[in-house]
């Protein structure tokens, strides 16, 4: 059966090379069903594989296997965290492409094939990246990955401010990219090797790490925590988010940035978690350090937004460092959360996203001030959007609150507190901005906050405002939210992804992700402080004064490319400085 791994990747990649061939010819009704069709076709081989291969399938594409423990050739690892996250990317696609049926105005050029193609490449790409056992070729779907959602984001090519969130998205992500592609140069000039455990093999058989090591891990690490959008790699994240069509925003947020937390947690454990690597108390203050920072601001920042898109970006920046601490923490324990954390985020996410690209398309804009009241009409949308910010609070059984509390019982202490703050200001910007918009709740804020970017007079993406909302568009976001709660109620699903990750860390969960008394209560504390704060912000408007202490943080989120160069190299710096002491000693 480890022969059909390569069918994961080519599979959507015939598919796209189809459509481009033959969509000017084709009905828009056929070219978005042949794009569905090849998209399920390769969601049920990923399922069919991580139900009934082995636990430690591989395949050497094109037979090109090890000669004498050396190889040139692409190997495809699908064990079951890779496939388990590539049944994630190929199920939302899926999504995707069903929210999206029939829903923009116009392909460009009258190319019916063209969106589907583009989301089928995005798909091959994530697909590759997550069963890829070699760093290089990890670059290489890493890249096509990256390429496809450069142009995605800027689909709506005739409006500037989609071209311009495109640019800054590429820039910054390519510089992350050359960032990898430098670190892999130099582990191949340490090691000879490409493959990952056969890096990690030798690095640990050379001896103690030293400062090529280190710069190695920090380079490599630099792509990945720029696709995983933590700070500070994060700001080109809600300019992308902003402009992008709106099933765009549900696989970047959905699937692409968690892509990148699992890249720095494979790349880990796999080549630089061993005697020749970076020391476990290094690497765990380092990525325990960014995800709080990640935590904090895209907090701050998710509270203070009122373009709806970029409320839910910040709020993606925030739970990545949530990601990320659960990851640094290096337990089984704590992987095994994340992981279910991370499957819970995907699904609420993405029907939050869906739900405002229906507010976009019906009223023409996704600013939180224009829409108060609007929807009211909107009752399922109402109760879906209600639904996702408890949820995103961490309400049990939801899988993102099952996942929360997995990390907090491993994190214990500060970083509990940290965790039910997070969750309970994210949720309750969700359940604030629910109340305005579609309950009219609160008198109209005053409108003293230029400094913020909003949401008016935004363009549908279908042609013309929505009289009607179409039922793809309403079953989609129901049915990723019912898959949210399935993760965390369906008995043994939480634990069956704790035993995957389990075969893929150091050492083995003492015990199974689960629902514990003490987990119940931090969730349903969590949730009610969201609802809490949702209820005082919509009592008491936002005052001139209380923003003055934000408006820093606010400032370096200037827009322009350069000062977002920059934080990347900071980045870089402040990522070795927190990695170098364990080196020194």
């Amino acid at each position: 059966m480890n022969h059909l791994l390569p069918m994961v990747v080519a599979l959507p990649l015939l598919g796209a090379a189809l459509l481009v061939a033959v969509g000017r010819r084709l009905p828009r009704l056929v070219a978005e069903a042949t794009g569905g069709a090849v998209a399920a076709a390769t969601a049920g081989l990923v399922l069919h594989l991580l139900f009934f291969s082995s636990a430690t399938a591989s395949e050497w594409v094109g037979g090109w296997e090890p000669r004498e423990g050396h190889s040139v050739g692409i190997v495809l690892v699908g064990d079951r965290p890779a496939l388990g996250l590539a049944a994630a990317v190929c199920l939302l696609t899926v999504a995707v492409l069903a929210y999206s049926w029939r829903y923009f105005e116009e392909s460009p050029e009258r190319h019916a094939g063209t969106f589907p193609a583009l989301v089928l490449l995005f798909q091959s790409g994530m697909c590759g990246f997550v069963l890829t056992g070699d760093l290089f070729n990890a670059f290489v779907f890493f890249e096509l990955m990256s390429v496809v959602a450069y142009a995605l984001t800027g689909y709506r090519v005739e409006e500037a401010k989609a071209v311009q969130g495109a640019l800054t998205f590429g820039i910054v992500n390519s510089l992350g990219a050359y960032a990898t592609l430098t670190g892999i140069v130099l582990l191949y000039a340490r090691t000879g090797e490409l493959g990952m455990r056969q890096i990690g093999q030798t690095l640990d058989a050379q001896g103690p790490p030293d400062l090529l090591v280190l710069a190695a891990f920090v380079l490599v690490l630099t792509g990945l925590l720029v696709k995983a959008a933590a700070v500070p790699f994060h700001f080109w994240l809600p300019d992308a988010h902003a402009v992008a069509p709106t099933p765009v925003c549900m696989l970047l947020s959905g699937v692409m940035v968690e892509l990148g937390v699992y890249g720095v947690g494979r790349v880990y454990w796999t080549v630089f978690g061993g005697s020749g690597g970076i020391p476990a108390a290094d690497a765990q203050r380092a990525l325990v350090t960014l995800g709080v920072a990640s935590a904090v601001v895209g907090t701050l920042m998710c509270w203070k937004q009122r373009h709806l898109k970029r409320l839910l970006a910040y709020s993606t920046v925030s739970h990545t460092g949530l990601f990320l601490i659960g990851l640094g923490l290096l337990t089984p324990e704590s992987a095994g959360g994340v992981a279910v954390y991370v499957l819970g985020h995907a699904g609420v996410k993405a029907a939050l996203f869906a739900c405002v690209g229906i507010l976009l398309d019906r009223y023409g804009s996704v600013d939180e001030y224009e829409l108060l009241g609007r929807a009211g009409e909107l009752r399922l949308v109402a109760a879906m959007f209600v639904t996702g910010g408890l949820a995103l609070a961490g309400l049990p059984p939801f899988g993102a609150g099952l996942g929360k509390a997995a990390v907090e019982e491993a994190a214990g202490g500060p970083l509990t507190v940290l965790f039910v703050v997070v969750s309970a200001v994210t949720g309750g910007a969700v359940l604030r901005v629910a109340a305005r918009v579609f309950g009219g709740l609160g008198p109209r804020p005053s409108d003293d906050t230029a400094y913020e970017t909003s949401g008016e007079d935004e363009e549908p993406e279908t042609k013309g405002k929505l009289g009607r909302v179409p039922d793809t568009m309403l079953a989609v976001p129901a049915v990723l939210l019912c898959a949210a709660l399935a993760v965390g109620l369906v008995p043994g699903a939480a634990a069956g992804v704790g035993r995957a990750v389990d075969e893929a860390v150091a050492g083995v969960a003492a015990v199974p992700v689960h629902w514990s008394a003490a987990g119940v209560v931090l969730g349903l504390l969590s949730t009610g402080l969201a609802v809490g704060l949702a209820a005082y912000a919509v009592r008491r408007p936002r005052r001139s004064a209380a923003r003055d202490w934000t408006e820093p943080l606010r400032r370096l989120h200037s827009g322009h490319i350069g000062d977002y160069v920059a934080w990347v190299l900071a980045g870089m710096t402040l990522l070795a400085a927190l990695a170098l002491p364990g080196l020194v000693t």
